[in-house]
C-alpha cells in the first residue's frame, strides 16, 4: 500500500512543480521601465523643451520651484556596443521637469515617455547649493525618503553650480551617475574624499540634530571633481557653507578617518618637494570636563612612506633626511588641522568633526544638558592636538632606525 502511495506521489509531483513555476503575474519587463541611475535637483529653470511644450498647451497649475533631472539608462545603446561596431549614442538620457513637487515631476515625465522612471537602481542624488540654502534637506528629500521606489543606499552629494551638469559626460561609454560612485571608491588614495553618506545614513544624521558634512562636487565641460565639502547646519538642515579641499584634508587628519592620501612639503635647503604617502592614520579625541569648562586633547598618528623626493643633495645622511622629512610633514599636518579648527570654531561655529559625540559617550549626563546648543558651546572650547609622523620606508627601501 505504501509503495503504491509513494509511486502515485512521484507521478503527481511534476504536475505540482509546474504550478509553482508560474512566475510573477504582475511583472514588468526591464525594457519597459525607465531605470533611473541619477537624480539632480536645481533651482527652477525650465528647459527649452519644457518651454516649447508649454507654448503648445502642455502645462498645468504649479509653482516653479525645483527642476529635477532624471538620468535614465538606455540599454539599447549598450546592446549595440556589445555586438561590435560601437555606437555614438550615449548609454543614458537626462530628462528635466520643472515644478513644485518631486512626485508630480515624476508623474509628468510619464506623459512624455513610454517607460516611466523607476528609482530601484538609483545610485546618486546631486543637490544644487542654492537649493539647499533656500530649503532644508528634509523638505528636498521628503519624497525619496518616503517612496519605496527610491534606493536608500544611493549617495547624496552637494553641487557648487548646476547639479544636472554633474550628470553629464563627453564620454559615450560611461553613465555619469556610475562615475560619481566610482570616485567615492578612490578614498583609499586621497584624504579629500568623505566617507560615503547614503540616503539611509542621511536620515539618522538629520534626526540627530548635529551638524554634518556632505561631499561637494564641481563640474565643467562634462568633467567632474570632488572639491571639498558642504556644511549642513544641524538645526535647520540647510547649507551653512563649505570646507575647501585643504580644510577637508585637515578634517580627515583631525578625525583620523582617512584611508590614504599625500602630504606635500618642501626641503628647507633645496626648496624641492617631498611627498609623504599615508599608509595608516589614527586620531584619538579625549574630552576633559572640569566644572563648566570643556576641553579636548587630540592625538594624531600616522605611518607612511616617501613616495617622491626631488631633493638631490647627497651630503645629508639618510637618517637625518628622514627626521627632517617627518618634522616638515608634521608641520604641514598641523597647518591643515589648524585651518579646519579655525573654520569650524570661528567662521561657522559648528562641530562637524565629532567632538560632541565624544562628550555624549564619555559624559552622557552633561551631553543631555548641552546638546541643544552644542555648536555654540563648541566654538568656545579649547582644542589641543599633537601630530606624530613616522616614515617607515623610502619607496622600495626600508629604513633602519
Amino acid at each position: 500500500m505504501n509503495i503504491r502511495h509513494n509511486l502515485r506521489f512521484l507521478l503527481l509531483w511534476p504536475t505540482f512543480s509546474l504550478l509553482l513555476l508560474t512566475g510573477c503575474w504582475s511583472n514588468l519587463e526591464i525594457e519597459d521601465l525607465g531605470i533611473v541611475s541619477g537624480l539632480a535637483l536645481d533651482i527652477a529653470t525650465e528647459s527649452p523643451i519644457e518651454e516649447e511644450l508649454k507654448k503648445q498647451g502642455g502645462g498645468y497649475s504649479k509653482k516653479d520651484l525645483i527642476t529635477s533631472t532624471y538620468q535614465i539608462a538606455t540599454p539599447s545603446s549598450s546592446e549595440q556596443d556589445s555586438k561590435g561596431g560601437g555606437s555614438n549614442q550615449k548609454p543614458y538620457k537626462n530628462i528635466s521637469e520643472t515644478g513644485d513637487s518631486l512626485i508630480q515631476s515624476v508623474r509628468e515625465i510619464s506623459l512624455r515617455r513610454d517607460a516611466p522612471p523607476i528609482g530601484h537602481h538609483l545610485k546618486v542624488i546631486v543637490i544644487n547649493e542654492e537649493l539647499v540654502r533656500s530649503y532644508s534637506l528634509e523638505q528636498l528629500l521628503d519624497f525619496p525618503l518616503r517612496d519605496n521606489d527610491f534606493r536608500p543606499s544611493c549617495l547624496v552629494l552637494i553641487s557648487k553650480g548646476q547639479a544636472s551638469k554633474a550628470l553629464e559626460s563627453t564620454d559615450t561609454t560611461e553613465i555619469p551617475a556610475f562615475r560619481l560612485i566610482g570616485i567615492v571608491d578612490n578614498e583609499y588614495r586621497t584624504s579629500r574624499i568623505l566617507p560615503p553618506l547614503s540616503l539611509a545614513k542621511l536620515t539618522s544624521k538629520m534626526q540627530s540634530g548635529s551638524s554634518f558634512l556632505l561631499q561637494n562636487v564641481i563640474s565643467s565641460r562634462g568633467e567632474v571633481k570632488f572639491a571639498g565639502a558642504a556644511i549642513i547646519e544641524g538645526k535647520t538642515k540647510m547649507l551653512l557653507g563649505f570646507l575647501n579641499e585643504e580644510e577637508l584634508d585637515g578634517l580627515t587628519w583631525l578625525t583620523g578617518k582617512g584611508k590614504g592620501g599625500l602630504v606635500k612639503t618642501f626641503n628647507v635647503e633645496t626648496k624641492q618637494p617631498i611627498l609623504y604617502e599615508v599608509e595608516s592614520m589614527n586620531s584619538k579625541i579625549t574630552p576633559h570636563v572640569k566644572g563648566s569648562n570643556i576641553s579636548f586633547d587630540v592625538n594624531i598618528e600616522s605611518e607612511g612612506r616617501i613616495s617622491e623626493n626631488w631633493v638631490t643633495s647627497e651630503s645629508t645622511p639618510m637618517k637625518t633626511f628622514i627626521k627632517t622629512a617627518e618634522k616638515s610633514t608634521e608641520e604641514e599636518v598641523n597647518r591643515l588641522v589648524n585651518l579646519v579648527i579655525k573654520k569650524m570654531q570661528e567662521d561657522y561655529q559648528v562641530d562637524v568633526a565629532g567632538f560632541g559625540n565624544q562628550i555624549r559617550i564619555k559624559h552622557p549626563k552633561l551631553w543631555e544638558d548641552i546638546k541643544k546648543d552644542w555648536d555654540k558651546t563648541f566654538s568656545e572650547v579649547q582644542i589641543n592636538f599633537t601630530v606624530n609622523i613616522t616614515i617607515t620606508d623610502f619607496g622600495t627601501s626600508e629604513i633602519s632606525r
